[in-house]
């Protein structure tokens, strides 16, 4: 085709004639990446809340809470119902953070493995920096680390 030509050659998009997959997944990961380190741990959030989301746990605390004043607004057996499916969800967040502690230690045991290799003289330096933020630590923590 001659390209002066152009405009005699169009381009129709028909309705469905292109690629019509969309996702209509929300992506959530900007929440739980916005929590500040010192405040939690966003993949650890991200975990418990697909649990059972903070809205969901809150309205299983409202019930009960309500219920156990005697509020006419929760029957008894849809608190006590909510109070066994809080009780599950306790149940599997704490297995979850048990996890994360886990993967958290080891973590934090490849990477002084990983600092040994790469650097002797940094890994001994912060081990003994550590060793002596513990003996500074026992006495507060009611340890008595002298010597017998």
């Amino acid at each position: 085709m001659f390209p002066w030509l152009w405009f005699w050659s169009p381009v129709f998009h028909l309705p469905f004639s292109g690629s019509v997959a969309q996702q209509i997944e929300p992506d959530t990961n900007w929440f739980f990446a916005g929590i500040p380190q010192q405040a939690g741990n966003g993949r650890l959030e991200k975990k418990a809340f697909e649990v059972a989301s903070y809205g969901r746990q809150l309205g299983w605390i409202t019930e009960v809470l309500l219920a156990a004043k005697g509020s006419d607004a929760v029957a008894p057996a849809k608190a006590e119902a909510s109070l066994q499916k809080l009780q599950a969800a306790y149940r599997e967040i704490e297995a979850v953070k048990k996890e994360s502690r886990v993967e958290l230690a080891d973590a934090a045991i490849a990477a002084l493995d990983k600092l040994r290799e790469a650097d002797p003289a940094a890994h001994e330096m912060l081990i003994l920096s550590i060793q002596a933020g513990l003996q500074a630590a026992a006495p507060l923590l009611g340890h008595d680390n002298s010597p017998p």
